[in-house]
């Protein structure tokens, strides 16, 4: 279940960088090797961080138990960000240096980001009918959060609708860049504008206003949702690598190996 790292080596004298796996050959060999061990990390942080949050943390004093969709809200509305700028950059740096892998990465976040965008909004609807009588406002925070479901949406369909694949890397890189503006309007909206949204109860600068007991579920929750990100876009990109370089023996090999 779990392969050994056997990875291929790199020229004698060199040393192993980022930029070693831009290689289709080199990345394929890494994501083969550590997709396993990512869903294996995936599912054990999951079932802890689920235990944590809803077995082991306190009721909240104001919502009650309807508090406890945060723990699948909130880390999934830092994935669609983090994954989204992922996504722009990595469209960008194969935009502007023709790295076929960079390209292939941007290609392979965008359904991963627009799942978790998804997941944000519903479970976000959950919370707000018991907290705020309602599923759906215009509120900023929501709506900002809507617009980048559609961005992700925008790129998978544009991608879609070109056949060739250098228009289509190009087409959807410049989309995914002015979509980035949307993410820090996500982010400050709240202090932008009067919103119903609430403000947030985990910042860089400022000591979290959560018991220890709910901060420590939601931050081994983000860690799951991390390594599922990992593992579903370095699958999906194993994949689409495959795919492109297909008239390649070792291309070849690796869908015998996959079968």
């Amino acid at each position: 279940m779990f392969p050994a790292l056997d990875l291929p080596s790199p020229a004698p004298g060199a040393r192993w960088r980022l930029t070693t796996w831009a290689a289709p050959v080199r990345f394929c060999a890494l994501a083969r090797t550590v997709v396993p061990w990512l869903w294996a990390a995936c599912i054990a942080l999951a079932l802890v961080g689920l235990w944590l949050g809803f077995a082991v943390a306190p009721t909240d004093a104001v919502q009650r138990e309807a508090y406890r969709i945060i723990y699948i809200h909130v880390p999934a509305a830092w994935m669609s960000m983090l994954l989204y700028l992922a996504m722009a950059g990595w469209a960008a740096v194969g935009w502007a240096w023709r790295v076929r892998m960079a390209a292939i990465l941007a290609e392979a976040i965008a359904p991963t980001g627009a799942m978790f965008t998804a997941v944000a909004l519903v479970t976000g609807a959950l919370w707000g009918r018991p907290t705020w009588g309602t599923y759906w406002v215009w509120d900023a925070r929501l709506t900002s959060e809507l617009i980048l479901l559609f961005l992700y949406l925008g790129v998978i369909t544009l991608r879609a609708a070109i056949d060739d694949r250098r228009r289509a890397d190009a087409a959807t890189a410049l989309l995914a860049i002015v979509g980035a503006l949307n993410v820090p309007i996500i982010y400050f909206s709240v202090r932008w504008w009067s919103t119903l949204h609430q403000g947030a109860s985990v910042s860089i600068t400022a000591a979290p206003t959560m018991a220890r007991t709910m901060l420590a579920a939601m931050l081994v929750m983000t860690l799951a949702f991390w390594a599922f990100a990992f593992a579903a876009v370095f699958t999906r990109a194993r994949g689409l690598a495959l795919a492109r370089e297909a008239v390649h023996d070792w291309a070849r090999a690796h869908q015998e190996h996959r079968a």
